[in-house]
């Protein structure tokens, strides 16, 4: 599972005191702790990493009211590699990945990337995508779209004349989708893993 280098610092921290003390540190420890200017800062991190499902409040503005989710992340089925370059089909599989908890919902899967396509926006060959399985999706969100069969990771652009579905790599093209191509979003992009061994 991918954290920024800060926001893993910031959850070991958690990790470590609670395991020292036996309780969750105070907004004010955490800042002491870990040499940060302000309160709001902390309460951002927190914010984050309760978005990402690592961490919960459990009581509305208790001083030690930090409850770490267990840290042994569940998992989503892997149905197949996705297009992050030419479209690809995505075929079903039968392996496990796992995924923090916030993303353990019925309608939620993974896929591997496959190509560079998506570079610009932080998705490279070999990253986990984790999907919504949806049918519709707002313009700029990056959405699993099947063309004609074979399924592709891009943006999403829909435009009077058509779609268009937009890489985030100079070197690959828009591709154009016409009224008369069989076209259906199948998901939308929710979270990005990936491995750093």
């Amino acid at each position: 599972m991918s954290l920024t280098p800060k926001k893993a610092r910031f959850l070991e921290f958690l990790r470590s005191y609670q395991q020292e003390r036996g309780m969750p540190p105070t907004f004010q420890e955490i800042m002491n702790g870990l040499g940060m200017s302000s309160l709001g800062t902390v309460n951002w991190y927190v914010q984050e990493l309760e978005k990402d499902g690592y961490l919960r409040r459990t009581q509305e503005n208790g001083k030690r009211a930090l409850e770490l989710i267990d840290s042994k992340a569940e998992s989503l089925p892997l149905l197949g590699k996705i297009a992050a370059g030419l479209p690809i089909e995505a075929i079903p599989n039968s392996e496990w990945i796992e995924v923090p908890p916030a993303y353990l919902l019925p309608d939620h899967y993974v896929l591997q990337v496959s190509g560079n396509s998506m570079i610009g926006d932080h998705i490279q060959d070999g990253d986990y995508v984790v999907i919504r399985q949806q049918e519709q999706a707002e313009a700029g969100e990056t959405v699993v779209a099947l063309i004609n069969g074979e399924a592709t990771l891009k943006r999403y652009y829909p435009k009077a004349e058509g779609i268009e579905l937009h890489p985030r790599n100079p070197d690959y093209p828009v591709i154009q989708v016409s009224p008369n191509d069989d076209f259906r979003i199948q998901g939308v992009l929710r979270c990005l893993l990936r491995n750093f061994e």
